[in-house]
């Protein structure tokens, strides 16, 4: 984990997560998806690294990657027949990544508040939360389409604020994008970089002026851990 920039003001009171690889990895159902659209179009196979790598830009982020070279109304039909395709398989291998349950069960134990700020669309946010039986847990989830606004816009993680009653100054937000970390410094949050992330090679989680970065969840844990002290 390598300190940037600052500290939260005062205690950690909550902590928000991006979902898409950060608190869930969804490459795995994603990117099948993506192989299932490719096979049903006849197109040549998607680099599955590539793919994982480009999973957080989100379905639209997905097929312009896979289909380059076709025009904007076959690439909405593209994206509409993705979409179908991976709602129907939305959580076969999808999981909470490996460490961070503990965190969240730390969290719950010290009546922190925690809760999702996410892109991703709230029909397939709400159904992927349920399956992973979260929802009961968190304390909120904002979607790509709770707002008009969408991330890098502080304006869902403002709203992330008054729903957990927790001023944005005590909130920590945790996200592996720049527009994560864009949306939580605007909101007035403190941010960590998920470096275990979905992270493109010519991307550098270095460069996105986040407060800290956390090479995997066993190290976003010893540094929230230390604040929750």
């Amino acid at each position: 984990m390598t300190d940037r920039k600052r500290q939260p003001n005062g205690p950690i009171q909550a902590v928000l997560f991006d979902l898409d690889g950060t608190l869930v990895d969804t490459a795995p159902d994603m990117v099948a998806a993506l192989q299932k659209l490719q096979r049903e179009r006849d197109a040549a196979p998607f680099d599955l690294e590539l793919a994982r790598a480009n999973v957080s830009n989100g379905a639209a982020g997905l097929v312009r990657v896979a289909f380059p070279d076709v025009d904007d109304n076959i690439r909405a039909d593209l994206h509409r027949a993705f979409l179908q395709i991976y709602q129907q398989q939305l959580c076969v291998r999808s999981r909470v990544f490996p460490g961070l349950d503990g965190l969240l069960e730390q969290l719950e134990q010290e009546r922190r508040p925690w809760g999702v700020v996410t892109n991703k669309p709230q029909a397939l946010t709400d159904a992927l939360l349920v399956a992973l039986q979260l929802t009961p847990r968190l304390a909120c989830a904002i979607s790509g389409d709770t707002l008009p606004q969408r991330k890098p816009h502080p304006a869902p993680m403002l709203l992330a604020s008054r729903m957990l009653n927790v001023e944005p100054q005590h909130i920590v937000y945790v996200g592996d994008a720049a527009r994560d970390i864009d949306a939580g410094r605007a909101a007035g949050m403190a941010t960590v970089a998920a470096a275990w992330g979905y992270i493109t090679e010519d991307d550098d989680p270095a460069r996105w002026d986040a407060d800290h970065i956390a090479r995997d969840p066993g190290e976003l844990t010893q540094l929230l851990a230390k604040e929750l002290r």
